[in-house]
């Protein structure tokens, strides 16, 4: 009588479209029993530490055969953020953003919603840089006394607090000077003619370029001024020179 056939499986490491990878496991009587216990675990154990290497498979059961990788294309990654204008799109002659500024957005809303804000203001995305903390701009802010505990409490002075059953979405829209701080930080680092990405100095001095915003009135209330603020431009165009100087 013959034995029943348990199960198939696909293999887990790589699948290929001009090879098939099905196996049949315990499939009728066809193997002896150590060889069908081999095919039913190789499998499994390539799924949890990886693929061995081809000569195992050769050594060890020569029956089998392994699957071809197939070809592995780079990926190009943009780091981009909301812009107000349609027709920046990042790519050839538009910058994109630094990881560090876009690590310090997506902090930017979080600390909107722990908050409990419908909206991602200035004031949050002066909190996410000093969330994200390793940008230079973060390190300026608290090298001069501004702290994500001071800016948090200046900001629940100045908005209040809010509903605490109110949920805030999963993505807090941008508020329209917040908007601008970001087209801002892009349009000044054309004027300013930096290559590379667009820093999180940037992103700073854009906020404090939004005047009246709620950012922008916070930063000053702790210390920040023009003063400053020119201080940030002069190392950008510093930096400017030195790359400018290493590449010639």
């Amino acid at each position: 009588m013959a034995r029943p056939s348990f199960m198939k499986v696909f293999h887990p490491v790589y699948h290929s479209n001009s090879q098939s990878s099905l196996l049949t496991i315990f499939s009728g009587s066809s193997g002896t029993l150590p060889q069908r216990l081999h095919d039913f675990f190789l499998p499994l154990y390539a799924l949890w530490f990886g693929p061995l290497p081809s000569s195992f498979f050769s050594a060890v059961h020569p029956s089998f055969e392994r699957t071809q990788q197939p070809s592995r294309t780079p990926l190009i990654i943009s780091m981009v953020l909301p812009t107000g204008n349609s027709e920046r799109i990042v790519g050839r002659g538009n910058p994109a953003w630094e990881a560090r500024a876009v690590k310090s957005y997506s902090m930017a809303e979080l600390e909107a919603r722990k908050l409990k804000y419908s909206t991602t203001g200035t004031e949050a995305l002066v909190m996410g840089i000093l969330t994200e903390g390793t940008s230079a701009a973060a390190k300026f802010l608290r090298k001069n006394g501004i702290t994500l505990f001071g800016i948090r409490d200046e900001t629940v002075k100045l908005l209040g607090k809010a509903d605490m059953y109110f949920f805030s979405p999963e993505h807090p829209p941008l508020t329209q000077p917040a908007q601008d701080a970001l087209d801002w930080a892009l349009d000044e680092k054309s004027r300013l003619g930096i290559d590379g990405e667009v820093s999180t100095t940037l992103l700073l001095l854009g906020i404090w370029a939004q005047k009246g915003s709620a950012g922008q009135t916070i930063l000053s209330s702790l210390g920040f001024d023009d003063k400053m603020a020119t201080e940030l431009t002069a190392s950008l165009k510093k930096e400017k020179e030195m790359v400018s100087a290493a590449s010639s």
